[in-house]
């Protein structure tokens, strides 16, 4: 089955996402509207207007298949539903028994990839049950923490995170290229930007045009301790 990310942000300044997300080096799929727009690199970036059930800065983390009814049997052993959606049809929503519920609809379709991934921090009580229904999926394991509480999934499109903790979706990226270009680049752009080095890997931490928590460009890990190399 063919699995793309799709990363929702919810915002009040919808123009500055565009604008954010175009230097981060995505590219918009379609013309953004105020209410929604599309921003394709290695998975997709969607940016839709806040509302009052996702204020601006929430986060959801939606997956795109090309099997829909694939997708329902592959989740057979969790508690899913299926329901029309406005503008989209068919939507099964996942329901883990340990918190946070996720959405699969159909509409996988090829990218144009680069140096800029989505990667939507999915936190859940239980690590290992979010990791067995994004593998039922499809996604693939790539790393993986030695003490269980993380694990860095792969699509064909885009890669999902999930740490242990209380159940939310967190917002994230990863950049395989130069972050010092990326960060120069997004400061051009009239973003507030800068490198910072942890213990993993480096980041670029910019700020966020809602005014919330910075968001994190993370590189490639390559320091592997404690975790270890699934793929």
């Amino acid at each position: 089955m063919t699995v793309v990310v799709q990363q929702i942000v919810y915002t009040s300044a919808p123009e500055r996402w565009w604008a954010l997300a175009v230097a981060l080096g995505f590219f918009p799929a379609y013309e953004p509207s105020v209410e929604w727009g599309e921003f394709e690199a290695d998975g997709i970036l969607a940016v839709h207007h806040a509302i009052d059930a996702h204020p601006a800065g929430a986060c959801d983390l939606h997956l795109l298949v090309d099997d829909l009814d694939g997708a329902a049997e592959a989740l057979s052993a969790f508690t899913v539903s299926r329901a029309l959606m406005d503008g989209v049809g068919e939507v099964l929503t996942v329901r883990p028994a340990s918190g946070l519920s996720i959405t699969v609809s159909e509409g996988a379709r090829p990218l144009p990839g680069g140096d800029i991934s989505v990667q939507p921090i999915w936190f859940q009580r239980d690590v290992g049950e979010a990791r067995t229904i994004l593998e039922a999926l499809g996604l693939r394991p790539s790393i993986s923490a030695e003490a269980g509480g993380w694990v860095e999934l792969t699509a064909a499109g885009g890669t999902v995170g999930v740490h242990e903790g209380e159940p939310r979706i967190g917002l994230s990226f990863v950049a395989t290229g130069d972050l010092d270009a990326l960060a120069t680049r997004l400061t051009d752009a009239g973003f507030t930007a800068s490198v910072v080095d942890e213990a993993y890997a480096r980041t670029v931490r910019i700020v966020d045009p809602d005014g919330g928590d910075e968001i994190w460009v993370n590189g490639t890990q390559d320091d592997l301790y404690g975790y270890r190399r699934e793929s």
